[in-house]
């Protein structure tokens, strides 16, 4: 069975960036000895999406969701301590 290898973000980047200069996902997955299916992942993830205020990718807006809810969280820690220290 094979070990399964990891990449850094810079290594995903530079992957990216050959596909968006041109080179097809085939080549490169070829050259770098990558599958197709894992470069193909890290395009999208990595492709920039227009919004209103400039552009984002799925990478960031996953950022985003986590730290949002992690906020709400706390939030909700927060409220419910101030109702506590309000009865007192």
């Amino acid at each position: 069975m094979s070990e399964r290898r990891t990449f850094t973000e810079e290594f995903k980047t530079m992957i990216t960036e050959l596909v968006a200069s041109g080179q097809s996902v085939k080549e490169v997955a070829r050259e770098y000895s990558l599958s197709e299916t894992s470069i193909r992942n890290w395009v999208k993830k990595k492709a920039p999406i227009k919004t209103e205020e400039g552009t984002i990718n799925l990478e960031e807006i996953n950022r985003i969701k986590k730290e949002n809810a992690r906020l709400k969280e706390e939030n909700e820690i927060l409220k419910k301590a101030m109702a506590i220290f309000a009865k007192k």
